[in-house]
């Protein structure tokens, strides 16, 4: 798929942070624009006309990643005005996209004709499904599918040498949307496998990712952890045929 537009609503650090490294990392045919919606809004947003502007680029897929709930919100009329084919809008603190909210959401767009995805994580999405709570959600669009070949769960090919056991090389196959996958295959080159999951671990905990640090309730776990461990399990299948096995032998 070629010249796909792409509008991303952002209200604050992180979104725009996302913005930056998809435009850094995408294919050189999207086109990626982008509305600042309002910082401060009201704890319900009764008419969203009032917070949007008179109009905005037209869309193929809407990006929502406001960091508060008014901006969700705001999704439906601004994908309508777009003329979006279709919406992600992840969820990555409860408070910004409550899991009720998002389960509304999803339910109105699909009354318009509009695909929309509501991944548990971020970095849980694919080209075929997404987490929602505990379970896996598939899908069936085009335009999501094309994002997430790019962007979404983190996908790295990494290179060991079987005589050291050293990483060599890390590929970024899909990197994460904030760009986290590209720092942590950075940080990995040079570790031993012994330590490479345990690495990427740190490695992902020091990124500033957008994923809450209060335990989510789906996950009984925070969900940058369940980020976290996206990722390390990743790495982990890779290297564990070089790991050494180490076996304690009792002194007699």
């Amino acid at each position: 798929m070629r010249n796909v537009r792409i509008l991303a609503i952002i209200n604050g650090e992180y979104g725009q942070r996302h913005v930056e490294n998809i435009r850094t990392h995408s294919p050189a045919d999207w086109q990626i624009e982008v509305w600042q919606a309002p910082t401060i809004l009201p704890p319900i947003v009764d008419y969203p006309e009032d917070y949007l502007p008179e109009s905005l680029p037209p869309a193929d897929l809407l990006l929502a990643f406001g960091e508060h709930k008014g901006v969700a919100e705001l999704i439906v009329e601004a994908a309508k005005m777009a003329g979006a084919k279709a919406v992600i809008a992840p969820v990555d603190r409860e408070e910004w996209l409550p899991r009720g909210l998002a389960r509304q959401l999803r339910g109105w767009l699909a009354d318009l004709g509009i695909a929309c995805v509501t991944p548990k994580p971020l970095c849980s999405l694919t080209e075929t499904h997404y987490n929602v709570r505990r379970h896996q959600v598939e899908y069936d669009d085009p335009f999501i599918a094309e994002f997430a070949r790019y962007f979404g769960r983190p996908g790295l090919r990494v290179t060991v040498d079987p005589e050291t056991r050293v990483i060599t090389g890390v590929e970024v196959e899909r990197d994460a949307v904030c760009g986290c996958a590209h720092h942590v295959a950075q940080g990995l080159v040079g570790v031993s496998a012994n330590d490479a999951e345990q690495e990427a671990g740190l490695l992902h905990h020091h990124y500033p990712c957008l994923a809450g640090m209060v335990k989510d309730p789906d996950f009984n776990d925070t969900l940058m952890h369940v980020s976290g461990n996206i990722l390390k399990d990743n790495v982990g299948e890779q290297i564990k045929p070089y790991k050494e096995v180490r076996y304690i032998v009792p002194r007699p």
